[in-house]
């Protein structure tokens, strides 16, 4: 499983190919490949690990349907996660709708084992351990507050890891934009940080 966290564009390519050409285990290689990490992804934004789960399912549906149109001369993970940005936008549009709208945090939430970010070491001494998962805990909750559209360029850029283009192409915002709103972003993430650290 490890390896294949760590495989890159050209094994996703083989994968879209061979689901293409007929293989039945090629669209779960894709599936074992990004699901964890679109889980994670949506969750941060929607602080409802249940409902994100099932938001992967659908954009799993939706890639299945419509992979024979995908254009194989751009990122298939650009592709994804623009699918999974898109639902989680109409999720947050459809709660807003709702009369009764449950804000949870993302640190209730959140599976600390699937951390992409973590890197636990399990030598480390047991209050180094506390102390790391508390300031998780820190991070998460400070990322729920910061407004939709910010919050969603932080967590591609900060805990995804993702290009500005590839923020860029995923959030349908120009570059200059996702700039902007990544250097507020972090702005408000420290001093909305900064006093629970205090």
């Amino acid at each position: 499983m490890q390896a294949r966290e760590t495989l890159g564009e050209n094994e996703e390519g083989r994968w879209v190919t061979g689901h293409l050409a007929g293989d039945p285990q090629a669209f779960g290689a894709l599936v074992d490949h990004y699901q964890i990490r679109l889980i994670n992804f949506i969750n941060r934004s929607l602080g409802d690990r249940e409902r994100a789960e099932d938001l992967v399912q659908e954009v799993f549906i939706r890639v299945y349907r419509h992979l024979h149109r995908f254009d194989q001369t751009k990122k298939f993970s650009t592709w994804i996660y623009t699918i999974a940005s898109n639902l989680t936008k109409n999720e947050l549009r459809n709660r807003r709708r709702s009369p009764v709208v449950l804000f949870q945090t993302i640190s209730r939430n959140w599976d600390a084992d699937h951390r992409p970010l973590q890197f636990e070491d399990r030598g480390q001494h047991p209050d180094a351990v506390y102390r790391k998962r508390q300031l998780e805990e820190l991070v998460d909750r400070s990322v729920s507050r910061l407004p939709e559209h910010h919050r969603v360029v932080f967590v591609l850029r900060e805990l995804e890891g993702k290009t500005y283009q590839e923020i860029a192409d995923i959030t349908g915002c120009t570059l200059g934009t996702v700039k902007s709103r990544l250097n507020r972003s972090r702005s408000r993430f420290v001093e909305l940080i900064g006093p629970l650290l205090d």
